[in-house]
């Protein structure tokens, strides 16, 4: 009985070990589904664009056909309005990545001024989200300052000051130092910053790149065609655009002919 009852009691801890460990295994289960859920819902940053390297960035997108058009009346357009080539930016002015990439625009600009086949358009997309909390009224900023003309010169300013003026809680009153520097009415800047006329142009840009599926900035299109963010560089975009003014000049294949 004894020998029997010891089998008994060592059969019962035998069973028992299988069950701790399924039992283990599940909770990681659980929790590593939770952490899974977590990551991926959460919006991506221009931090996470750099994060997933080539793998989330190089995959192509093409803007879908009932997105909002790209050739709104009053969109912030550089180059000629029937280029036959569209260089479309998303960004975000407390971006870090969006201000890092400003200068390769600036001389893509440059690069291509006077090119009937060229235009750029800029969109606001300010990203909901934590350390991002002036971007949207930043947008609005430079709105105010278009409505002087001079909405270049202070995406400019916002751009290269963006480590001054991020952390700053009177950074409405450095904006101010921007426009007078500009040579803006300072007090019309100030009013159109915080009417309707200039929000409902950075609401546009943000409806535009909602329809886009734009998850991160900066994202850059050319003619419709997402560019990986690790090409986001002078070399590699104009690579792209001749690529696609040339296939523009291409003359259209000849027609099959009939005769048999």
């Amino acid at each position: 009985m004894t020998e029997k009852n010891n089998q008994s009691k060592k059969a019962k801890k035998n069973s028992g070990l299988p069950l701790s460990i399924i039992a283990i295994a599940f909770v990681v289960v659980v929790l590593g589904g939770i952490w899974l859920y977590n990551t991926s819902s959460k919006p991506r940053t221009a931090t996470d664009a750099n994060r997933a390297g080539v793998t989330n960035a190089a995959r192509p997108q093409t803007a879908p056909v009932n997105a909002p058009s790209g050739a709104a009346v009053g969109v912030n357009m550089l180059g000629s309005p029937t280029a036959a080539v569209t260089v479309e930016e998303f960004a975000d002015y407390q971006c870090g990545a969006c201000a890092s990439v400003h200068p390769v625009m600036k001389e893509l600009q440059s690069a291509y001024a006077g090119n009937k086949n060229f235009r750029f358009i800029f969109r606001h997309y300010p990203l909901q989200i934590a350390g991002h909390d002036k971007s949207y009224d930043a947008a609005a900023a430079t709105e105010a300052a278009g409505l002087q003309g001079k909405f270049w010169q202070m995406q400019d300013q916002l751009f290269r000051n963006q480590g001054t003026w991020t952390g700053n809680p009177n950074y409405r009153e450095l904006w101010a130092q921007y426009a007078t520097n500009l040579g803006m009415d300072v007090e019309k800047f100030k009013s159109d910053l915080a009417g309707l006329q200039t929000k409902e142009r950075v609401n546009r840009d943000i409806s535009r790149g909602r329809a886009l599926g734009i998850t991160s900035t900066p994202t850059v299109f050319i003619n419709g065609q997402a560019v990986p963010y690790q090409e986001i560089n002078i070399a590699s975009l104009r690579r792209l655009i001749d690529a696609e003014i040339q296939n523009a000049a291409a003359p259209p294949p000849a027609a099959p002919s009939n005769a048999k």
